[in-house]
């Protein structure tokens, strides 16, 4: 990396899962709109056709008289040539396909367990770990030999076991975990801040918040907005509004896979006094099968849906002509700020910047002091020079506690099953997962649906597993 003038150029990011049709264009046009970074962007995919055709579109971005960005997109033939000499690596990859993942969500229904996303907790949540763990084994091991001192930031689910997998493997890696669901509740509190007091909040980044929990499954233990202590804001709108929710505007949980009316959230604060501070859709999956996600008709009576495989085959279909339609030039990219804050995060990490935000990381500073040291959290920390400084968020409340240590321990059993390819350890971790639990289901079952879930998924698990 060259620095000079307050800009730094020459940043070498190697991009593993480098042919997304989706997280990758938000990077782009990210990229595209910063002109304090610049360098070179190495595209690695196990499908080279869909790297090479981001190579195509990112190029013709960056091509744009309004792009102010200058980037150079390659693809690469292997994790050695996209790793070697890298200062930052990006982690964007699907485990498997939307194949297996029908069974992950939608197997365990015909014993009465509804998942509402299925790609971090619960059953489903659980088989997409036992096929990225050995993905990101990989990934770390190549970390470790071609570009051990590179930053390494991680997009993909399941969060929690995807980054506790490249500490396992290589524990001085410098790695942490970005997930954008805080973001969206400093909204809503900014929206419900603007009807409870009739003010206008400009920016939601200045709603200062407290983070604690892990991924997917974050708490705000304070909130401000400009000195405005937010909770009894909070408390005073869901006394009023409880029954209809909330909803940013344009937004409608009725006409979409992913927005929710914000009452699972509610109703967590109603029952546990912090902030919820994810989308209801996660939120629910933490929480016992027989509360949020009984059934489809309580899902949607807490206003959120189960997002289906189907729906997510035919978005990928939508995508795939979109992907298409940008590398011919018959669609250009919006240059528009996502509101992801990755871009910012590298600058943070190249001293251009110092930058508080949301991180998931191994808990080795204790930032939540009354969670074991090698769980895998998500708090607040400083970003700076080539550094990020964990934000003590002290202790959780034991209640909230109670709540997000049965799935720290199934991130170890899960790690540990995934290495040893252990059968009865996916068992166990499902019998102690709060979605099955919550429905009285026999261990016969239980390890029957285990075993049908891993078969649904074999050819993408190490030989070792006997099935």
């Amino acid at each position: 990396m060259n620095y000079s003038k307050n800009k730094v150029s020459d940043i070498q990011i190697a991009y593993i899962g480098g042919g997304s049709r989706g997280w990758a264009w938000t990077f782009m046009t990210d990229l595209a709109l910063d002109e304090q970074i610049s360098g070179t962007i190495r595209l690695y995919d196990i499908d080279r056709s869909a790297a090479e055709n981001n190579a195509v579109i990112g190029n013709r971005l960056m091509s744009r008289e309004d792009a102010g960005g200058d980037w150079k997109f390659e693809v690469k033939n292997s994790l050695k040539e996209a790793l070697t000499g890298c200062d930052f690596a990006v982690i964007s990859i699907l485990p498997g396909t939307f194949d297996e993942m029908d069974s992950d969500v939608h197997l365990p229904e015909r014993l009465g367990i509804y998942q509402s996303v299925g790609d971090t907790a619960g059953p489903g949540g659980m088989i997409r770990a036992l096929r990225t763990i050995p993905m990101f084994v990989e990934i770390a091991e190549s970390i470790k030999a071609y570009a051990p001192n590179c930053w390494v930031i991680n997009y993909t689910n399941p969060m929690s076991l995807c980054v506790k997998t490249l500490y396992h493997i290589f524990p001085e890696i410098k790695a942490f975990g970005c997930c954008h669901e805080v973001f969206g509740t400093q909204k809503v509190l900014k929206g419900i801040y603007e009807a409870e007091t009739g003010d206008t909040a400009d920016d939601w980044h200045d709603v200062h918040v407290n983070v604690v929990g892990i991924n997917h499954f974050t708490w705000f233990t304070e909130a401000s907005y400009k000195g405005n202590d937010l909770f009894p804001i909070y408390r005073r709108y869901i006394d009023s509004h409880f029954a209809e929710g909330y909803e940013l505007q344009g937004e409608n949980w009725m006409n979409s896979s992913f927005q929710c009316a914000h009452r699972v959230k509610m109703d967590l604060f109603k029952r546990y006094g912090l902030i919820a501070a994810a989308g209801d859709r996660h939120l629910a999956e933490f929480m016992p099968g027989n509360e949020y996600l009984n059934d489809p008709e309580t899902a949607a009576a807490w206003k959120f849906g189960l997002t289906t495989v189907d729906w997510r085959k035919e978005d990928l279909r939508k995508r795939l002509k979109r992907s298409r339609r940008l590398a011919s030039g018959e669609e250009n990219i919006q240059l528009e700020p996502t509101g992801e804050e990755g871009i910012l995060l590298i600058k943070a990490l190249c001293g251009l910047e110092r930058v508080v935000s949301n991180v998931n990381i191994p808990n080795s500073a204790l930032q939540i002091s009354n969670l074991p040291a090698d769980a895998l959290v998500e708090t607040n920390a400083l970003f700076d020079r080539d550094s990020i400084h964990p934000v003590a968020a002290g202790a959780l409340p034991a209640n909230v506690k109670d709540l997000i240590m049965p799935h720290i321990k199934n991130h170890d059993r899960i790690l540990k099953a995934a290495l040893t390819c252990d059968e009865n350890l996916v068992a166990e971790a499902f019998m102690n997962d709060p979605i099955v639990k919550g429905k009285a289901l026999s261990k016969e079952d239980i390890r029957t649906l285990v075993h049908d879930m891993l078969q649904n998924t074999k050819a993408y698990l190490p030989e070792g597993w006997r099935l």
